[in-house]
């Protein structure tokens, strides 16, 4: 038999759904305009006030998990695919039930606070340890782990360099590392300038047939003794715990979960200082948009160091649902998802442009049989979306493509997908809609609202917008008069959006200047996106205050939409960075070209076969100008088609094989392109390209007066 749901998981799901006919899906509260600034936007079920948790016995997200543990001790909890050196592959999913999960949380709670009673931490102290890992299931059971013990987490970014790791084990002040046996030589090498590091947990084994005397204990803890610093197994730490069992230190609302240090684009990272009721608030916010219960699994593989990950997987754990770890390669993540086939997923636009593309070369872009049924099955899907009763289902199409179309990717059984982080391109969502024929959801928020400000709801098949606001959010738009964006602007008010609730977070961790210029008097967070509110409630982010251009002409234009067009509609494309000199009346671009889509793209063009697999022919290929001139051509038709103005059309290109990578510090460790340092690197190819651009012009005929 079933578990039951919980409380929680039954009110979230009757909160679902669309308003009746003629509501907004978020309505603006009545008595709360003022100058220079819209109404506050509420979702359309809390308009009276906001949602801070499904459950009023649940306060914490330490509560929610020991809640769901007790309804769902038998169900799935965490999986991962072990490692067979043998085989050098990868193993099916191998899973912990919540039972199992519940008991090595506490055993390990119990376990850590013991260890840094050794070191001299006090008794019921409040601290933080440092995650540094892929995700895996003891991420998870270590952030669980410190909870039950009134402790926080700090996360670091796997990909993260040496300095900035450094910068954050400093200035939270970390005692305990918990990592992969990967970092643990660095985090030793680090040692000498890291004054509060005294505990290293390796999340793998460092014992296993080794000689006595070299195995990789011996090794690592000769060093590690000299520096002051004692490595655990976290295994170790579990049995510790069990042979010292302390109840839990549950606790408050009000206490940390997390701090969690953004992926600035400048500068050292901030310390987002993020509480429990946070938490508990964006992960009620997320039970009503993913429909999480005891029978669903999700994969993992989005950094668990990035707040959109973590949410889900509280959303998930909260639910009773099943959380499954992919193995470590993102270029092998299909073949995971094929494994796990998720109920529920969580991705990024890039992702899902790849998934596009992926899908679109083997179905509509096919010739033949093939091509030809796909084209009629997208055609059908694509009316029925834009109907009178917009649906993305179909009785026979479902059947007979769709699904098979989506089992490429491993998601035929998700019945929710989310994306966020940037916004998706609208011909792209809808495309992926009758694909999937789920729902699909496009979300928005930021580390400082726990990830959940704005969702689309569950009916609703919009594209183009981030939906209505969360039910523990609210939302309101702020005038900016110097980029002409006013919250009095017709038939839809633009500006700054500004957030404010229970996910909001408490502070900047010790940098009040950059609190108190973020949060206002009032408690509005100010978030620096510049969104349009349309006539149903939804909120659209259409701009940056800081990224935004400013050509020569005094044109503004916002080089991320531009780039998410180019994207989604030429699949050849994996990166793009758009470029905008304030001296210069045009744009050039730099894109990172798809080796498995580009390679028939320029073999046709240069009428000669150049394999996927060829990285020098693949380079030569993208320099050519034959190639180049028939990428622009290309854009240019995309440009066209979806009605850019004249100077938002790229005037010159270069194509390369990675010109962006956490490797060469050009992406933040969750794939954000840091503009200032794009623009340093490739400031000759820039200068070459507007080079091309005057010659161009210079060569033009002059129209006769």
């Amino acid at each position: 038999m079933a578990p039951a749901n919980l409380p929680a998981v039954d009110r979230a799901l009757s909160l679902q759904g669309l308003p009746p006919p003629g509501q907004p899906h978020s309505a603006p509260v009545p008595g709360t305009e003022r100058e220079g600034r819209t109404a506050a936007y509420r979702h359309w079920r809390f308009v009276d006030g906001c949602l801070e948790s499904l459950d009023p016995t649940v306060s914490t997200i330490h509560e929610a998990f020991e809640q769901s543990a007790k309804n769902n001790p038998n169900s799935r909890c965490l999986g991962h695919r072990p490692y067979d050196p043998a085989t050098k592959s990868w193993g099916p999913y191998v899973w912990q039930d919540y039972k199992t999960i519940h008991q090595r949380r506490t055993n390990c709670g119990a376990g850590l606070a013991e260890i840094h009673r050794k070191i001299g931490v006090p008794e019921g102290a409040k601290y933080g340890i440092g995650l540094w890992c892929q995700n895996r299931p003891e991420w998870q059971i270590v952030d669980l782990a410190a909870m039950s013990q009134a402790c926080f987490t700090v996360s670091i970014y796997d990909t993260l360099g040496p300095d900035t790791t450094e910068y954050i084990i400093n200035h939270a002040e970390l005692n305990c590392v918990a990592t992969s046996l990967s970092h643990i030589p660095t985090l030793l090498k680090l040692k000498p300038r890291l004054p509060s590091l005294k505990l290293i947990i390796s999340m793998d084994p460092l014992d296993g047939g080794d000689l006595p005397g070299s195995s990789k204990r011996d090794l690592l803890n000769a060093i590690a003794s000299d520096l002051g610093v004692t490595i655990y197994y976290l295994g170790e730490v579990e049995a510790i715990g069990e042979k010292h069992p302390r109840p839990y230190n549950a606790p408050h609302p009000e206490d940390v979960i997390t701090i969690n240090y953004t992926s600035g684009t400048t500068g050292n990272p901030k310390g987002v200082v993020l509480t429990h009721k946070n938490a508990l608030g964006a992960t009620s916010s997320s039970m009503t948009i993913t429909s999480q219960t005891s029978s669903d699994v999700m994969c993992s593989f989005l950094p668990l160091a990035h707040i959109y990950q973590r949410v889900g997987e509280h959303t998930a754990l909260w639910g009773g649902g099943a959380i499954g770890y992919f193995h470590g390669n993102i270029a092998e993540l299909v073949d995971d998802l094929k494994l796990l086939r998720p109920t529920a997923f969580s991705g990024v636009p890039r992702l899902y442009n790849r998934f596009g593309s992926a899908i679109k070369a083997g179905t509509i872009e096919q010739g033949g049989v093939r091509g030809a049924l796909s084209r009629q099955a997208v055609s059908a899907k694509s009316a029925a979306l834009k109907g009178p009763n917009p649906t993305n289902k179909h009785f026979f199409w479902d059947r007979v493509w769709a699904r098979k179309a989506a089992s490429a990717v491993g998601l035929d059984r998700a019945h929710t997908l989310v994306t966020g982080s940037a916004p998706l391109d609208p011909s792209l969502h809808s495309f992926l809609r009758i694909v999937f024929s789920n729902q699909f959801t496009q979300g928005y928020g930021l580390t400082e609202s726990y990830a959940a400000s704005t969702a689309q709801l569950i009916g609703d098949l919009s594209s183009g917008n981030c939906g209505a606001s969360c039910p523990s959010q609210e939302f309101c738009l702020e005038s900016v008069p110097d980029m002409e964006y006013m919250a009095t602007d017709k038939p839809h008010p633009r500006g700054e959006v500004l957030l404010r609730g229970p996910t909001i977070f408490r502070e900047y961790f010790r940098n009040p200047e950059e609190t108190a210029k973020a949060v206002d008097a009032d408690g509005w967070f100010h978030t620096g996106d510049i969104g349009l509110v349309d006539e149903m409630g939804r909120l659209k982010i259409i701009d940056r205050k800081k990224n935004v251009l400013k050509l020569s002409q005094g044109e503004y234009v916002s080089p991320e939409r531009i780039e998410n067009v180019y994207l989604a509609n030429c699949g050849w494309l994996a990166m793009a960075y758009v470029h905008g000199d304030s001296q210069q009346s045009s744009l050039v671009a730099i894109f990172g070209v798809q080796p498995e889509q580009f390679a028939p793209f320029a073999s046709k063009i240069l009428g000669q076969r150049i394999s996927e697999t060829d990285r020098q022919a693949l380079e030569e290929a993208a320099k050519s100008p034959k190639v180049r001139k028939a990428a622009l051509k290309e854009l240019d038709r995309v440009a066209k088609k979806n009605k850019f103005n004249s100077y938002e059309r790229v005037r010159a290109i270069r194509l390369l094989l990675d010109p962006f990578s956490i490797d060469n510090e050009l992406l933040t460790p969750t794939l954000k392109l840091k503009r200032p340092q794009t623009a340093k690197k490739y400031r000759n190819l820039i200068d070459e390209m507007y080079e091309e651009v005057v010659s161009e012009e210079g060569n033009k005929p002059k129209a006769k007066l």
